[in-house]
């Protein structure tokens, strides 16, 4: 569930095909900066209902799904 949804997120945002996005795919290889990643943040916090206050770390799809299913 939580893949499928950023992958929506991310697909919309980068106008990108949402199955080239994996639990692998790192962001730095989908070249999303910080401002892009904090727009992403955005919409992952409404989707969900969390607040995510830390960045730090996330390097993959994986590293942030593990992140939302921890709040």
């Amino acid at each position: 569930m939580e893949l499928q949804a950023i992958q929506e997120i991310i697909s919309e945002y980068l106008d990108i095909d949402p199955s080239t996005i994996t639990e692998t795919t790192s962001f730095k290889d989908m070249e999303i900066d910080s401002i892009d990643m904090m727009d992403i943040i955005m919409n992952i916090e409404d989707k969900f209902d969390i607040k995510i206050d830390d960045t730090q770390g996330l390097e993959t799809v994986g590293d942030l799904i593990k992140m939302i299913q921890t709040k």
